[in-house]
């Protein structure tokens, strides 16, 4: 079954059994696909004696460390079909991701990123806030993981309202006409955690102002470093969010710009969701793969990545596996919480 197969199907719809027949055979072809056509991968490959034209599980699939993505430029493609090419954050000093994408990656990403969010916002397109400012946006051929967030996420909006200016001060004219113009209505919010935080929350209450959207369905994600050190969990968010803002449909997700498309949503258990477009696995500190509810280096599959060998990435980030199949949420794929980043990693942000 190929990527075009899977679209037309709901995005939690694949048991286990399912799902690992899928994988064996379409993680063999991108495997085998990465080898041939990029030089880094396929040395990579030859130094482990991996030989790519051997079906594995998906456990036994190599991986490539993320940090990898900052030290090399990696790709399988011609460099002339280079369609977009996207940047994670860095520190200064400190080197960033790039990941080049052609035209069909990149349209699948946005295909597959939008057949996920729809489980959660729905399939009709809603006015949507950004909580960001639209200068991000500047360079539609070179995006930061933040611009291409906003985005992806931008294909699922429309009459889409910035309420950030250039110096990330809060736009209360744009805000208060958007706010007035949909009262009552449906809406898509997205920014990232921090931000939203920072500019938004945090603004709000310094100006005394409440908001009413209680038909409002917010969306972020990204930088949870920053206000985890103001000792804000997820339920502090949640609840100071909704009250300053009415909202109460908050969902966070999990990704990062070396797997964009692929996300991983958080449902109403608290719990981030595999779709039947991507994986995880969790390894221990010989890489072996943990068993259910055993912390170790989360491991991502994607079925998204052509352009480059970004199918199985193993993080930075420690998780665990809750379960398989059996949320109570009723969908089906692996669950799993993020507890953070490992110690004494390279700092790596993914929105910011």
């Amino acid at each position: 079954m190929d990527l075009s197969e899977l679209l037309k199907k709901d995005p939690y719809s694949l048991s286990r059994i399912e799902k690992d027949e899928i994988y064996r055979e379409a993680l063999y072809k991108l495997t085998e696909h990465h080898y041939k056509h990029c030089s880094q991968y396929r040395k990579i490959l030859d130094l482990l004696l991996i030989n790519p034209n051997i079906k594995r599980d998906k456990e036994d699939i190599p991986f490539v460390p993320v940090r990898l993505f900052k030290d090399y430029e990696l790709y399988s493609i011609d460099k002339r079909k280079i369609y977009k090419t996207m940047t994670s954050s860095g520190t200064s000093g400190q080197g960033v991701s790039k990941i080049f994408l052609d035209k069909v990656t990149a349209t699948t990403q946005t295909k597959v990123l939008a057949k996920i969010v729809s489980e959660f916002i729905g399939p009709k397109r809603l006015p949507m806030m950004v909580i960001d400012t639209k200068s991000i946006l500047q360079n539609r051929n070179h995006f930061s993981a933040r611009g291409a967030g906003i985005l992806g996420f931008s294909m699922m909006g429309r009459d889409v309202t910035y309420i950030l200016d250039d110096d990330m001060r809060l736009n209360m004219n744009s805000l208060d006409e958007f706010c007035h113009k949909y009262q009552g209505r449906d809406i898509l919010v997205f920014g990232f955690t921090y931000m939203v935080w920072e500019f938004f929350y945090k603004a709000l209450i310094k100006l005394g102002k409440k908001l009413s959207l209680p038909n409002a369905i917010l969306i972020h994600g990204g930088g949870w470093k920053k206000i985890n050190d103001q000792a804000v969990d997820n339920d502090t968010f949640k609840r100071s969010i909704e009250i300053s803002s009415g909202i109460k449909k908050i969902f966070n997700y999990y990704g990062m710009v070396e797997q964009t498309g692929s996300i991983f949503m958080e449902c109403e258990q608290g719990y981030f969701h595999t779709s039947i477009f991507s994986d995880v696995i969790i390894r221990n500190n010989d890489f072996l793969t943990c068993s259910i509810n055993e912390p170790g280096l989360i491991q991502l599959l994607s079925l998204i990545p052509e352009s480059y060998p970004g199918h199985s990435i193993l993080s930075e980030d420690i998780g665990q596996i809750i379960g398989e199949d059996d949320c109570k949420c009723n969908r089906l794929g692996k669950f799993f919480k993020v507890q953070g980043r490992v110690l004494n990693a390279e700092i790596r942000g993914c929105s910011d």
